[in-house]
């Protein structure tokens, strides 16, 4: 005789074999989504990635062109500058020049405009003034420098 408990043990069974491949079914499914979403996920973090250095690329390459701009725009800034600088130098030697030159001829006139002074180590004589051969063109060529700056010596 069969017993009732000793069927049911044995559908049980089956229906708990049957669960569990269920259940293994179930779970492998749920493995292959995951799976399939990582490599989703990995896919797209690896394009974020790329194209963050894509970025940073056309980044480095505009950069690169704003410094050549601008080591151009310095370069010839400097070049500006030092020949500036070299003409500023000119003008004031010839200014110092031109006002030794002006001294020299307003102690000319001092000396033209009294009589027997001395002004600066230059004696001035009534006589001499009154001297035919002393003319104006004569009188500026006393006492004085010739003009040693000129503009074309300094090479920029």
């Amino acid at each position: 005789m069969a017993s009732p408990g000793g069927t049911s043990s044995g559908s049980s069974l089956l229906q708990n074999s049957a669960s569990e491949e269920d259940l293994q079914a179930v779970m492998d499914q749920k493995k292959q989504k995951r799976m399939k979403s990582n490599r989703e996920s990995a896919r797209r973090s690896r394009m974020r990635k790329q194209k963050r250095l894509d970025d940073l690329a056309a980044q480095i390459c505009q950069l690169r062109k704003e410094n050549s701009q601008i080591l151009t725009s310095l370069s010839l800034t400097t070049k500006h500058f030092f020949a500036v600088e070299t003409e500023n130098s000119v003008l004031r030697t010839q200014m110092m020049e031109l006002s030794s030159r002006l001294q020299s001829l307003n102690e000319i006139l001092h000396c033209l405009n009294g009589s027997n002074t001395i002004s600066n180590g230059l004696f001035c004589d009534s006589n001499q003034i009154n001297n035919s051969s002393i003319t104006p063109w004569n009188l500026m060529c006393m006492n004085q420098q010739p003009i040693m700056a000129l503009a074309n010596i300094f090479h920029y």
